[in-house]
């Protein structure tokens, strides 16, 4: 009896120091600022415009009032990508109920990554609805997008398996557009520490 009220007080005080840690601790603000009549301006994602796998039209105000994970992949990637996507799906599996939170995944090669080439790409992936999208667009624009307002790697390398050199990372973004983390997508502590954070700004004032 007594082995079974200590276990109960052990996950009783776990769950509290989780929950006191999700409410109390409070991630950094990532990226250059500026001072402007003594204020902190900081880094934003600017405004864009992409289609996703249903071809629809993405734009900053899908994600307006939600905290949302960005990455950048190409569907016939043989190296690192498997591994993000099977990541991200952690992601997706705890919060897909949850309308405060979405994703956000940039194809790097759209030549290839055609609508229909992202919708067949979700549905082997499994995903339902409208909280997870895949997206294409401008080549340019989205490399730019990566590089300066997401803090990634992307480009042509023919050097490359795929021919396309990238950032493997998860980027966290805040209800303002603000990045609040840079996570490591093909590792699964980076990947854990990740959803840890989310429920740092899910309960962020």
């Amino acid at each position: 009896m007594k082995k079974i009220i200590i276990s109960a007080f052990i996950i009783i005080a776990a769950t509290s120091i989780f929950s006191c840690e999700s409410t109390s601790r409070k991630l950094p603000i990532l990226g250059e600022r500026d001072f402007i009549n003594g204020d902190s301006v900081y880094h934003t994602i600017p405004d864009f415009s992409l289609i996703n796998q249903d071809s629809l039209p993405i734009t900053n105000k899908t994600y307006e009032g939600k905290i949302y994970v960005a990455d950048f992949f190409f569907t016939t990637c043989p190296t690192i990508c498997p591994v993000m996507k099977k990541q991200m799906l952690r992601v997706y599996e705890k919060y897909k109920e949850n309308t405060k939170i979405g994703i956000l995944s940039h194809t790097i090669d759209p030549r290839h990554d055609s609508v229909k080439n992202l919708k067949e790409f979700a549905n082997r992936l499994g995903i339902d609805g409208n909280m997870w999208n895949f997206v294409t667009g401008d080549k340019s624009k989205i490399y730019e997008l990566g590089e300066k307002s997401y803090y990634i790697t992307a480009g042509e390398d023919s050097t490359a398996a795929g021919g396309i050199i990238h950032s493997g990372a998860f980027i966290l973004v805040d209800t303002k557009r603000r990045v609040r983390g840079i996570y490591d997508g093909t590792k699964e502590t980076d990947v854990t520490k990740l959803i840890k954070d989310m429920e740092v700004l899910l309960n962020e004032k």
